[in-house]
């Protein structure tokens, strides 16, 4: 009997190890196999000396103040007129919200649908007492060992600079699109793009105006980020997640503090146990949606266990899961994030307040809303405090979690093709983007919104991002201009 279930147990084992390889190479590579592009002549250091100039604009961008650094944003756009006219001759610039930039190239044929690139112009400040940490000053727009420093070479002047230089160069080799092109500029998007590219969006609804693609900032072009993958990884971010910021806010019989309520039932033992909940009970996450898109158009091209794993998700999904899970970038893609941000109660060291707050900011994950995570947040706090007061209330300038781009339509292949045939070698793959953009604010007037950046970056060049020591190699910018001409030319020339 037992070498009979010995013999059983091996041949299911037998199957299972069997299925496992099948579906391992079933799975193959989903990359589009494409020559590469005709080469493009850029003049890299010209490109640079414009950029380092757009650096030295302070375009700080305020969420109270829409006139702070006006004067910055009035020279950026100056700067923008003078080096390249011929663009601006061919295109048709409007002032919108202030200080936000729309160019329209009109197309010959007005039944193809516009295409609409865009990039914003403000930028984040340099934090406080780390501006001694930086290279070089991080206004200085300095070029140095390749590259160009400052804030915003990253974020995202670069794509700017490079998409006016592409209109430049078309307008210059007498280019006549057949599609209408527009570039939108916001001049708020690190503060929500309420005054820039919802006003934009919004103005081109009102003229009737449905875009055929939408090509934002986003996801990189990484090398080793991804842990079994060695080549460069484009990723597009075909979606984008929500944000949710709830307060909540706990009230109590305030007292003096010698004489404390029984445990667990001050104010501020009443929210810290709420918030803890929160923070223990986590919303589900899964490898399911994007995220496993992502993973299923990537694990061809991995080696060794991570491709087996990755190819059967079926069996090794739970072990993949906790692996994703325990790291905080890859856990973001699986979930909507639930982070504990602010906390304020007291005023003075002897006396019991009689009221707490908490701040809890959510991520949302495409097919989870801001209803269904305030009735989470709800219950949990209930379950916690019972019957003691509190009231729920979800901060200003909340949005709910983008619609999700197809990845089979032409504008997304137009894409994935134009990244294979200028950084060829380099794979491509449907992504989710875990930050906000300008562009979720043109869900009304298109269904293909792409978010996407071909910058080059490493793992040591992921903390520049708002942060330190930001730059982007002069190398790099080119690549950025070759990827923008491209694009344009196959999307809007003479055969779209």
């Amino acid at each position: 009997m037992l070498r009979r279930l010995f013999w059983i147990a091996l041949a299911v084992l037998g199957l299972l190890v069997l299925a496992v390889a099948v579906n391992t190479l079933r799975h193959g590579s989903r990359q589009l196999d494409v020559p590469p592009a005709p080469p493009l002549a850029v003049d890299e250091n010209a490109a640079a000396a414009r950029l380092f100039e757009a650096i030295r604009a302070r375009t700080v961008s305020s969420l109270e103040d829409a006139t702070q650094n006006a004067d910055q944003f009035q020279q950026f756009h100056a700067l923008l007129q003078a080096h390249y006219p011929k663009a601006h001759a061919v295109m048709q610039r409007e002032v919108v919200g202030g200080l936000s930039l729309l160019y329209t190239w009109k197309g010959s044929d007005p039944t193809l649908a516009p295409i609409l690139l865009m990039a914003h112009q403000d930028v984040v400040p340099i934090a406080p007492g780390t501006e001694a940490d930086w290279a070089v000053q991080p206004f200085s727009g300095t070029v140095k060992d390749g590259f160009v420093w400052g804030r915003g070479a990253w974020d995202d002047k670069a794509n700017l600079i490079a998409q006016m230089e592409t209109m430049e160069l078309l307008a210059a080799s007498g280019f006549a699109p057949k599609r209408t092109i527009h570039l939108a500029f916001g001049a708020d998007e690190e503060v929500s793009g309420e005054r820039g590219a919802k006003q934009i969006a919004a103005l081109l609804k009102s003229r009737g105006e449905r875009l055929d693609f939408v090509i934002d900032e986003g996801l990189l072009i990484t090398e080793g980020v991804m842990p079994g993958l060695d080549k460069p990884a484009a990723l597009v971010g075909i979606a984008e997640k929500g944000y949710l910021s709830v307060v909540m806010t706990v009230s109590a019989t305030p007292g003096h503090s010698s004489m404390p309520p029984p445990k667990g039932q001050s104010a501020i033992a009443m929210m810290s146990a709420a918030m803890k909940r929160l923070d223990d009970k986590q919303l589900p996450g899964g490898i399911r949606g994007v995220a496993r898109e992502m993973f299923e158009t990537i694990a061809p091209e991995m080696g060794g266990f991570s491709r087996v794993a990755l190819s059967n998700l079926w069996l090794f999904g739970p072990v993949v899961q906790a692996q994703l899970e325990a790291k905080a970038s890859t856990n973001a893609m699986l979930r909507t994030t639930t982070a504990l941000t602010m906390a304020h109660a007291g005023n003075k060291d002897n006396v019991l307040p009689g009221r707490a707050e908490g701040t809890v900011n959510f991520r949302l994950l495409p097919g989870d809303s801001a209803s269904a995570v305030m009735g989470h947040v709800h219950d949990e706090a209930k379950a916690v405090m019972g019957d003691a007061k509190f009231e729920l209330v979800a901060l200003p300038g909340g949005s709910e979690a983008s619609k999700v781009s197809p990845t089979q339509s032409a504008s997304y292949q137009l894409i994935n093709r134009t990244v294979r045939e200028v950084f060829p070698g380099t794979l491509v793959a449907p992504g989710l983007m875990i930050g906000a953009t300008d562009s979720r604010h043109f869900e009304g007037v298109s269904d293909h919104i792409y978010r996407f950046s071909p910058v080059r970056a490493k793992p040591e060049d992921l903390p520049r991002f708002h942060g330190t020591n930001e730059r982007i190699s002069a190398a790099n910018l080119a690549e950025l201009i070759r990827f923008y001409h491209r694009l344009v030319s196959q999307a809007a020339g003479p055969g779209a």
